[in-house]
């Protein structure tokens, strides 16, 4: 039965999400710290890696359309943008707060733009996990006195960024193979960190930053790094199996794995990262992780349902 999962949609954005929520503890931990608090040096190096997509051209590339090329590397583009804007919020807010307001509007961003151009903008029979992780995420609205005006303008930006990019990645994948429209992507988002090079403050912002970072960080960073990179791959192969929205609402993973994490880290190691977990906040944010954690046994009943179908065809 493995072997089906390989092809699970709904399993591959679980494990993607929880790599992806704990890199972000260590992001919000680096982007308090002085030499790595320059948010467009940061966005920059994120970028920078993903030249290592092309490594893949061996594992079944070939040469697609203009029209999916141009997708491809549009998408890519916007992918960063959007983490741009995801970061600054990031930055904004508290780590466990800002990413579960972006579990609320992103998968919802990614399914109105996905309707009328895919044929199941939120997956097949998975609407009441989706509407359960979603809730989870908007929850966290009546947590605790949100930074809207600091906040909220980079939570939409990029919810409705990275909207796009699923739904762009979603159509690039449906007109060719993984790796084909997956190389593209990532060269795409290459090309995109290379024109932040062009202005001449920002190219002197990105290089003073990183130079005035310690060997020892850079390693941890680039770490990091690496595991959010495996995340985010997962991510797009998610997508290139099952519905985007459905693959974004499973965003609320990583809320509890942020929460989880900050919660840990606030009680043993305030120095790093303090968040607010007192009173009505602790209930709020522990009933959105029910919320999460519910919508993912509903999808995860549904998708064993579905490998189980996948499995008696490949041996029928």
């Amino acid at each position: 039965m493995g072997f089906g999962f390989i092809h699970n949609g709904v399993f591959l954005a679980i494990i993607a999400h929880v790599l992806i929520g704990a890199s972000l503890i260590w992001d919000k931990v680096l982007l308090r710290r002085p030499e790595t608090r320059n948010l467009l040096s940061y966005v920059f190096w994120l970028g920078f890696i993903s030249i290592f997509g092309l490594l893949l051209m061996p594992f079944g590339f070939h040469m697609p359309s203009l029209t999916v090329v141009i997708l491809a590397l549009a998408a890519g583009l916007v992918h960063l943008v959007a983490n741009f804007f995801y970061y600054a919020a990031l930055k904004a807010g508290e780590a466990s707060q800002t990413l579960a307001i972006m579990g609320g509007f992103s998968p919802v961003a990614t399914a109105l733009i996905a309707t009328g151009l895919l044929r199941h903008p939120v997956g097949r029979g998975s609407l009441l996990g989706f509407v359960l992780l979603v809730g989870g995420g908007f929850l966290m609205f009546f947590s605790e006195k949100l930074k809207y005006r600091e906040m909220l303008p980079s939570i939409l930006i990029a919810s409705v960024s990275f909207g796009l990019v699923n739904v762009m990645q979603k159509l690039v994948f449906d007109a060719t193979n993984f790796v084909s429209g997956y190389v593209f992507f990532t060269f795409g988002t290459f090309i995109g960190t290379l024109a932040l090079l062009i202005r001449p403050s920002w190219r002197a912002q990105i290089f003073e930053r990183f130079e005035k970072i310690e060997p020892r960080s850079h390693f941890w960073y680039f770490v990091n790094r690496f595991m959010a990179g495996a995340g985010s791959f997962l991510i797009f192969l998610a997508i290139s199996e099952t519905s985007p929205a459905l693959v974004e609402a499973i965003t609320g993973l990583r809320y509890v794995v942020i929460f989880l994490g900050a919660y840990g880290i606030t009680k043993l190691h305030s120095a790093w990262l303090s968040e607010d977990f007192s009173g009505s906040v602790l209930v709020f944010k522990t009933a959105a992780t029910a919320l999460v954690v519910a919508g993912l046994i509903l999808l995860g009943l549904n998708s064993v349902r579905s490998t189980c179908r996948i499995e008696a065809f490949l041996i029928a």
